[in-house]
């Protein structure tokens, strides 16, 4: 797709979303926490940031703030995608298993929301995770289906409408 599909006859003609950016407390715990229990790739930009990513292209700018740091709320959470429900169920178990070494908590239970099954947690910057059931190419489902009405996606009755489910 280029960038005449994408962005129609918009005012300004971006070709990508290509990063966000996240606070953390301390870059090197916080790092640390990234690549061993996430399991997300880093590379340090400065000595007081990083850019980390995990599967694609779009990345995220972390960068060290301090302890005074805000609580993340849960509508502004980092989706990680895995296959199955089974596979949330099983990274729920390990979450909760490793709250105490890793600063996990405020773990919520699996359930499904939004159309796929979830759970969600905040990790030692207090920025929350969403781990989720999607298929390889994310969130393009739901694009697919066009704009909702109502409640759309955050409506209880909303029904996942993948070919594959």
């Amino acid at each position: 797709m280029d960038g005449d599909q994408i962005t129609g006859g918009s005012i300004l003609r971006p070709n990508f979303i290509s990063h966000g950016t996240l606070g953390c407390k301390n870059l090197e715990k916080t790092r640390e926490f990234y690549e061993a229990f996430l399991g997300l790739e880093c590379v340090r930009t400065s000595q007081n940031s990083m850019m980390i990513r995990l599967g694609g292209q779009h990345i995220y700018a972390v960068v060290q703030v301090g302890e005074e740091k805000d609580v993340m709320p849960r509508h502004y959470h980092n989706g990680l995608d895995v296959d199955t429900d089974e596979e949330v169920d099983a990274a729920y178990k390990t979450v909760l298993e490793n709250a105490d070494e890793w600063g996990i908590h405020s773990v919520n239970r699996p359930a499904p929301i939004h159309g796929t099954y979830c759970f969600k947690f905040w990790d030692l910057d207090d920025n929350c995770w969403e781990i989720l059931s999607n298929p390889k190419d994310g969130y393009t489902w739901i694009f697919e289906q066009g704009d909702q009405e109502g409640r759309g996606h955050m409506d209880r009755n909303f029904r996942d409408k993948r070919p594959d489910r």
